[in-house]
């Protein structure tokens, strides 16, 4: 049966479970060194918004906004309507974690005022990556099932645009987190040792990006080796 040759696939172990299984591990890595220095109040006593307002301030940016946003690890910022959105827990926050998170999410909103290159190229391929997340395994799916190997071939295509948004995206968040660590030195918002700590919390929050980027890539390789397999 197609969708039983899917699923088990001889790729299927290598490609998809040992991936998945390390992506967890890191978003649990993540999550635990989040709810650390979530307890550890910083010695200045700045909230998130404080810092996120500092950031913005010293870049000379006035058209940035900073709210707050329901929900726990929501925190972004949005360039369509120019506002940096904080979780409750850092928006108001004096952790370590809080002031982190907040410096991170002010270091995007100085990218997009620099027209940072990766940012450019990441919004320039956002509309057919949005298409390929809708589309991609539908098509995919649709080929096997009526080895229509167009079809199987198109969902690839899609799906490596998928692929490549999640490779863009690591330099915009590594410099992101590079940004804010800068950011929290030079204008002294932690001791060097609660720097430290941010350093901690920013780099486990980088590597989910970088665990998603490599399961979207084991994912691409194994559809490519079974499309291969199907021409043979």
């Amino acid at each position: 049966m197609p969708y039983f040759y899917f699923i088990q696939d001889n790729y299927y172990i290598v490609f998809v479970v040992i991936p998945l299984i390390a992506s967890l591990i890191i978003q649990a890595k993540m999550k635990m060194t989040y709810r650390k220095y979530e307890r550890v109040a910083s010695s200045r006593g700045m909230t998130g918004y404080m810092a996120a307002e500092m950031v913005l301030r010293q870049h000379r940016i006035t058209n940035v906004a900073i709210e707050g946003v329901q929900g726990r690890l929501t925190d972004h910022f949005d360039p369509r309507t120019n506002i940096i959105r904080l979780s409750p827990q850092v928006y108001g926050g004096t952790s370590i974690a809080a002031i982190s998170i907040a410096c991170h999410e002010a270091g995007h909103a100085v990218q997009h005022s620099e027209n940072y290159n990766p940012i450019k190229l990441r919004n320039a391929i956002l509309p057919i990556t949005n298409i390929g997340t809708s589309l991609s395994f539908p098509l995919i799916l649709l080929g096997i099932f009526f080895s229509m190997d167009p079809l199987l071939f198109l969902g690839i295509i899609f799906f490596s645009f998928v692929v490549i948004f999640h490779l863009v995206t690591l330099p915009v968040e590594f410099n992101a987190s590079s940004r804010a660590l800068e950011a929290i030195d030079a204008y002294e918002m932690l001791s060097p040792d609660e720097s430290k700590a941010a350093k901690k919390v920013l780099s486990a929050a980088a590597l989910t990006y970088l665990a998603a980027f490599a399961v979207s890539l084991a994912q691409l390789l194994r559809l490519m080796l079974l499309f291969r397999g199907r021409r043979k």
